[in-house]
């Protein structure tokens, strides 16, 4: 059942998110779309009640409820920056707005966005924990709770592969390209040789 609303959560999401946006800049009603956009949280809610439920009625803790704590934590932790995200890209197409600004692709800007977006992972990691730590206390010393913390572990590990590939934009920070160093596309040194060969017999042809 946890996994199957699981499913559930995750097409409710994105069916809240299109018709939030459509509502917002296709039918020229922004408060109604903002109205549907706020109900995103509300699939996490249902998701942690009935997997409380689903411990307090005698289930032994397992995968799935790992997996129900991990998709909240990502949820909280990114779920507000992909809404942000999205709404700038149909405020743009839809809503005839500015276009969003594209994120930094080079030097100690880039570092600081990828480590922003690190942030939501270890915001989400925190709360997958938090919710973890909760069912195992919930389920006490009697239940098997070492899937549950194989999860906290995977979460963890997960948030501290996220943070090397971020430190390693900051240590290793990609270079801007210099705009004087390229060759214009009309110069000489992208024409094959052939081709500048035989443009200039058809010149003597024509002398």
């Amino acid at each position: 059942m946890i996994v199957t609303l699981i499913v559930l959560c995750e097409v409710g999401f994105w069916v809240l998110l299109a018709a939030g946006l459509a509502t917002r800049y296709l039918l020229k009603m922004p408060r109604t779309g903002l109205a549907l956009l706020l109900c995103e949280p509300v699939l996490e809610l249902v998701l942690l009640v009935a997997t409380a439920i689903d411990l307090k009625n005698g289930a032994d803790p397992g995968w799935e409820h790992g997996l129900a704590a991990l998709y909240i934590g990502y949820t909280v932790g990114h779920g507000h920056r992909t809404v942000k995200w999205l709404d700038g890209h149909a405020a743009h197409r839809l809503g005839g707005g500015p276009p969003p600004p594209k994120p930094p692709r080079y030097g100690l800007a880039h570092a600081r966005h990828e480590g922003r977006i690190w942030l939501g992972s270890l915001v989400g990691g925190a709360v997958a924990t938090v919710l973890l730590l909760l069912a195992m206390a919930y389920v006490g010393d009697d239940g098997n709770t070492d899937g549950l913390r194989s999860w906290m572990y995977g979460a963890w590990r997960a948030v501290g592969i996220h943070g090397l590939i971020a430190l390693s934009y900051l240590v290793w920070q990609k270079r801007e390209p210099d705009a004087g160093s390229a060759v214009p596309a009309r110069h000489p040194e992208h024409v094959p040789d052939l081709l500048v060969r035989g443009t200039g017999k058809d010149e003597e042809q024509v002398r």
